[in-house]
C-alpha cells in the first residue's frame, strides 16, 4: 500500500462505528459528501454541495443521517480503486436503517470505474465524472428513482462559469479554482486522462467569486489549478490575475497551488515580490532529484535548473517557505537516482513534503511503457530515508522561527480544541491560548517553542 506522508501536521481519524442519529428536521433529501484527495477535490465538493442544495438537498455532516451518499474520489495515488470500494463498503451498514440509500461516486476516479462498478459495487448508483458537476442534481434523482446513472464524459469547454460552491470549511481560508485540467502529462499522472485538457477559468469568474468569498468575510483566498502558474485567459496571465485579485477589499493573503517549475518566469517572480498580499510560501513539486529520472518522468526540467529556479524565487522572496512532493521508485530508479533525490533534500532543504512511491496507475505513459521494476521493499526502504531526512528539515525550519514576530491569521481551534490555532504566511501552523482573537483576525505574536511541526505562542 503507497504510504504518503505530509511532514506538516496531523490527519484526521477514520470515521469510527457509531450509532445512528437522530435525524434532524429538514425539507429536502439529506446527502452526505465525503471528499478523498486534493484541494481541487475539496473545491469540486464544495461545488457539488452548492448544485444539490439548488435542487433542494440538504447536507448532512454525518452518514447515518442521509439519502444520498457521495464519494469524491482521487485517482492519483496507488490503490485509489481499492480505497474507493473498501470506503463505500464500510458506509454500506448504513443500508440496513436506510433501504433507499442511494450510494455514489464522483471525481478522478468516474472514468476508471464506470465499467466495473456494477459487477464489483452494485449498490453504487451513481458514477459521475468531474466535468458532471452541473448536471449533479439531476443525475442524483435519477439514481434515486432506482437508475444506475453513469455520467463521465469530458468536457473540453467546462470551466463552471456561474456557479457557486458551498464550502465544508474555517470560513477564513477560501479557494478559487483558476483551471481544471493538465497539459503536461508527465509520464506517471493520470491528471490529464481524469480531469481532461487545461483550460482556464475567465479573469471576470475568478474575480467574481473571490469578491464573493471576501464579502462573507474570507481572508485568504487560494487560487487552485493542476499547473496553476500556466494560467492564461486572452492576454491575461497568472501575474495579472494575482495583481488583479489583490486589489479585492477585503483579502488580506493570497495563496496559490500547485505551480509547475518549468513555468515560473521572471515577471510572474517579481509580482509576487512586489504584492504583498500574496504569502511566502510556493508548493513546488520536485519528483526527483535525479536528471535521468527527472527525464523518464517528462518533467520538462533537469535538476539543475529546479535548483536554479529555487534560488532566483528565494532571492526575490527572502523570507520564503518551500514545499514540495517528492516520489520514490519510479520505473528504472536506481541507488544512484534515489541518493540525487536525497543529495537535492540537502540541497534545497524544503520546509515539508508530501513524499510517496511510485504505483502504476494503469492508464498513464508509464503503466503502458515503461516497466515497474523496483521492489516494494526497496520502494518502502527509500521512501523512509526521504521522511527521516525530510523530517529533519521540518523540525529545524520550526526550530529557526522560535523568538521571531509572526503575523498569525486566526482560523479556529486546533484539533484537540484545547488551543487556537493560526497560520503565518509561511503557511506554519501556530498553536496559542484560548481566548487569543477570533478566526479571521490577524494578530502578531513572539513564538516561543515548537513542537516540530508546529509553532508555539503564547
Amino acid at each position: 500500500m503507497t504510504r504518503l506522508v505530509q511532514i506538516r501536521g496531523t490527519r484526521t481519524a477514520p470515521e469510527p462505528p457509531a450509532p445512528a442519529p437522530e435525524l434532524p428536521p429538514v425539507a429536502g433529501p439529506r446527502v452526505y459528501v465525503e471528499t478523498l484527495g486534493c484541494q481541487m477535490n475539496e473545491a469540486d465538493s464544495a461545488l457539488i454541495v452548492g448544485q444539490l442544495a439548488a435542487r433542494g438537498y440538504v447536507r448532512v455532516p454525518d452518514p447515518a443521517a442521509a439519502d444520498v451518499i457521495l464519494l469524491n474520489t482521487c485517482a492519483v495515488r496507488e490503490k485509489a480503486e481499492e480505497r474507493v470500494y473498501g470506503r463505500t463498503s464500510q458506509l454500506l451498514r448504513h443500508k440496513k436503517d436506510n433501504p433507499d440509500l442511494v450510494f455514489g461516486i464522483t471525481g478522478c476516479m468516474a472514468e476508471h470505474l464506470r465499467d466495473k462498478v456494477q459487477k464489483q459495487a452494485p449498490h453504487i448508483g451513481l458514477v459521475a465524472g468531474p466535468d458532471s458537476y452541473r448536471r449533479i442534481g439531476v443525475l442524483v434523482d435519477r439514481a434515486r428513482a432506482g437508475e444506475r446513472v453513469v455520467d463521465v464524459a469530458l468536457d473540453r469547454e467546462e470551466t463552471y462559469e456561474g456557479l457557486d460552491g458551498v464550502p465544508d470549511d474555517d470560513g477564513v481560508s477560501g479557494q478559487v479554482s483558476i483551471q481544471r485540467g493538465c497539459d503536461k502529462f508527465c509520464t506517471f499522472c493520470v491528471v490529464p486522462y481524469t480531469r481532461g485538457r487545461e483550460r482556464g477559468v475567465a479573469p471576470r469568474e475568478v474575480l467574481r467569486q473571490a469578491r464573493h468569498l471576501a464579502e462573507r468575510g474570507y481572508k485568504e483566498i487560494v487560487l487552485l489549478g493542476q499547473t496553476v502558474n500556466s494560467y492564461v485567459w486572452e492576454d491575461a496571465s497568472f501575474a495579472d490575475l494575482l495583481r488583479a485579485v489583490a486589489a479585492i477589499d477585503g483579502v488580506e493573503r493570497i495563496r496559490f497551488t500547485s505551480p509547475y517549475p518549468v513555468d515560473f518566469d521572471e515577471r510572474l517572480i517579481a509580482t509576487m515580490a512586489e504584492l504583498d498580499k500574496v504569502c511566502p510560501y510556493i508548493h513546488l513539486p520536485a519528483q526527483s532529484g535525479s536528471d535521468r529520472m527527472l527525464t523518464a518522468m517528462k518533467r520538462g526540467y533537469s535538476r539543475g535548473e529546479f535548483v536554479d529556479l529555487v534560488g532566483r524565487l528565494r532571492a526575490a522572496l527572502p523570507d520564503l517557505a518551500l514545499s514540495t512532493d517528492l516520489m520514490v521508485g519510479f520505473c528504472g530508479e536506481t541507488e544512484d537516482d534515489h541518493a540525487e533525490t536525497l543529495s537535492l533534500m540537502r540541497e534545497v532543504r524544503f520546509d515539508s513534503a508530501f513524499m510517496f512511491r511510485y504505483s502504476d496507475r494503469g492508464i498513464t505513459y508509464a503503466a503502458r511503457k515503461l516497466q515497474d521494476d523496483v521492489p516494494d521493499e526497496v520502494k518502502g526502504r527509500r521512501l523512509q530515508e526521504v521522511i527521516e531526512l525530510q523530517e529533519q528539515h521540518t523540525r529545524a525550519s520550526h526550530h529557526a522561527r522560535v523568538g521571531k514576530r509572526e503575523r498569525v491569521l486566526i482560523s479556529g481551534l486546533s484539533h484537540r480544541g484545547d488551543r487556537v490555532l493560526g497560520r503565518t504566511p509561511r503557511f506554519q501552523s501556530v498553536l496559542l491560548p484560548l481566548g487569543t482573537g477570533a478566526p479571521g483576525q490577524t494578530i502578531e505574536v513572539e513564538v516561543t517553542a515548537t513542537t516540530g511541526h508546529s509553532l508555539i505562542a503564547g
